[in-house]
């Protein structure tokens, strides 16, 4: 019998010892971090393969990350910015979090390092921003006439948003945010089939759209019309096979950056001629680069696709001066116009 009294001592003893080594455990949760303790954390990581190769280029894209973690209540708990171009280039990139059991939202917004381009409105307090006062703008100029314009090449921006339900679970989570890119890089070409020489100088470029305000959830926000000017241009030579001109045939290209882009509202592309003021061509960007959509994915939505790709390279054909409006490249792909009133 004392032998049996004896061992239940000691087995006793010994569950002490570990009750109070967990407790001691958990009680130091911040000095041993994700090493056995009571806490929660989530590793935050990020990609960004909602483009059109459906491939993660965050590392060689994205150059800051700025993540707020709102609470149930949807007040801001904690933020985290980054413009370390190393880590966020290393391809292991996360952001460490200790959460309590509740639901939470996660937003990103990446590019907004140096508000260059875009700024964030809210003052982002810990404890009083709300999740609704997370919206960004686009940084724009005015001119004598008080419109906004953008002359600029505008720095990438990009969002994403998730919510996460954490369970009184101990222990470490991983969580993946998906980035989409908001910025859109369109070139347009104009090629003249006469044999003369072209000059940009000759011509207006501008891109008009209300798409410079976007909403926590990265819906576009509509408060002002922006003018988008080229913020390069350049004029030379290509060399095309053509029955009925010369093989070599000037080219002017004028380059923009613009803000994300809607299905149902396109952005409208313009050239005038810089002399005479009259109208070369005027087209519905978004509308006409919907035409080639099925050349990449038929089963994809149309605000998908437009979310998905980034680039958008558009050219012209011009006969001493005037469009010839039979068709035009969009991205290398041959669209042909039925409607030729543009």
């Amino acid at each position: 019998m004392k032998r049996v009294n004896i061992l239940l001592r000691v087995a006793f003893g010994w569950a002490m010892m570990v009750a109070l080594l967990m407790v001691s455990s958990c009680s130091q949760s911040l000095i041993f971090e994700g090493e056995g303790d009571c806490g929660i954390y989530y590793r935050i990581r990020f990609k960004y393969d909602y483009n059109i190769k459906f491939a993660d280029a965050f590392a060689n894209e994205v150059n800051s990350v700025a993540l707020y973690v709102f609470d149930q209540n949807d007040r801001l708990l904690e933020q985290h910015v980054t413009s370390d171009k190393e880590a966020l280039a290393s391809g292991n990139f996360e952001i460490e979090l200790e959460l309590e059991p509740q639901r939470y939202t996660l937003l990103a917004w990446a590019g907004l390092d140096d508000e260059e381009s875009f700024r964030l409105l809210a003052d982002a307090e810990v404890g009083v921003t709300t999740l609704q006062q997370m919206q960004v703008k686009m940084q724009v100029d005015y001119n004598e006439a008080g419109e906004a314009i953008v002359t600029e090449d505008l720095k990438p921006l990009f969002h994403a948003v998730k919510e996460i339900v954490v369970e009184d679970m101990p222990g470490t989570y991983t969580e993946t945010m998906s980035l989409m890119k908001n910025t859109n890089v369109v070139r347009v070409l104009l090629h003249e089939l006469s044999g003369k020489d072209i000059s940009v100088d000759k011509f207006i470029f501008e891109i008009k759209d209300n798409n410079g305000f976007y909403n926590w959830d990265n819906a576009i926000i509509r408060d002002q019309m922006i003018t988008y000017s080229p913020w390069y241009v350049a004029t030379g030579t290509a060399d095309v096979e053509q029955s009925r001109a010369a093989t070599t045939i000037s080219v002017a290209l004028a380059e923009h950056t613009i803000g994300r882009m809607s299905a149902s509202s396109s952005p409208i592309l313009t050239v005038k001629n810089r002399e005479t003021g009259e109208l070369v061509l005027s087209i519905p960007i978004a509308d006409y680069a919907l035409l080639i959509k099925g050349n990449y994915r038929h089963d994809m939505g149309d605000q998908e696709y437009l979310d998905r790709q980034d680039e958008y390279s558009m050219t012209f054909f011009l006969d001493e001066g005037e469009w010839v409006s039979s068709y035009i490249l969009i991205n290398s792909w041959r669209v042909v116009l039925n409607d030729t009133d543009l």
